[in-house]
């Protein structure tokens, strides 16, 4: 274990209030949330801890534990006002520690948001001896957003913005 709750959350959230909400997703939303993420969400319940200073909301923290090979991963997945990737912690990794992507892996999922570009296909660049934990943390992030956009449709997603040295820019260039 690398990180607690409560270590994550202080650290996603200086100063701020965090309040733990539950959710219920009943089929409807169950529904909606697996178009958009491209496979079911674990589970029905999904608990936020909404972060809010001087009554403004700035964020919106999810836990996602999910197994990768035989052994599970804890991920924090901070979603900003904006519906995009605001911080991403790996709190717990059960796996051998060389099956762990290094930090420009995680770097790629900040500022993404729910969209077509948010997978190995296309906008995430893998990792060579870590492809089970990649894949495993996109989904991760996937549901988190997908449930997100579920709880909250009056917080409007933004595409993603292109960047430089992706997958895209070297498309791009081949053409």
């Amino acid at each position: 274990m690398f990180l607690s709750t409560k270590e994550a959350l202080a650290l996603a959230f200086p100063g701020c209030e965090v309040e733990r909400v539950k959710h219920v997703l009943d089929a409807a939303k169950k529904k909606r949330a697996t178009e958009l993420a491209g496979h079911k969400p674990r589970r029905s319940m999904v608990y936020a801890y909404e972060a809010r200073k001087e009554g403004k909301l700035v964020g919106t923290a999810y836990f996602d534990r999910h197994r990768v090979r035989s052994k599970q991963e804890l991920v924090m997945v901070v979603v900003g006002p904006d519906s995009s990737v605001r911080r991403l912690e790996v709190l717990s990794f059960e796996e051998p520690v060389d099956y762990l992507p290094r930090g420009s892996f995680y770097a790629q999922l900040i500022g993404r948001a729910l969209d077509q570009e948010l997978s190995t296909k296309r906008g995430i660049v893998g990792v060579a001896g870590a492809t089970l934990t990649v894949n495993a943390t996109v989904q991760a992030v996937r549901r988190v957003l997908a449930a997100h956009m579920v709880l909250h449709p009056d917080q409007r997603p933004r595409p993603s913005e292109p960047r430089v040295g992706e997958r895209r820019a070297v498309r791009a260039a081949q053409r």
